[in-house]
């Protein structure tokens, strides 16, 4: 009984340590402003935004026509893009 509860013990710990959305604050060209609260929700230019989670460490942020793609790196830091009407894209930067 108590390998039991020790081995859930750790499967909860290893769980609460993988890595989930964190607050970001982002500027992309074409003056979209990215805003995400830690677990969610996202905002691009104030306006909530549909989150969709692809995996552990990428989600997408969809709104306003523009989607902004979130991946987040082993060592936290996140890597930022967005598409836009017309094909527009780019990478955008932490404000």
């Amino acid at each position: 009984m108590t390998r039991h509860l020790t081995a859930l013990s750790l499967l909860l710990i290893a769980g609460a340590a993988q890595a989930g959305l964190p607050t970001l604050n982002y500027s992309c060209p074409g003056n979209i402003h990215l805003h995400t609260d830690e677990g969610g929700p996202a905002y691009i230019n104030g306006n909530e935004a549909k989150l969709k989670k692809i995996s552990d460490t990428t989600y997408d942020v969809v709104g306003g026509g523009v989607t902004v793609s979130i991946g987040i790196n082993p060592d936290g830091t996140a890597s930022v893009m967005y598409t836009g009407k017309h094909g527009a894209n780019g990478i955008c930067h932490e404000e």
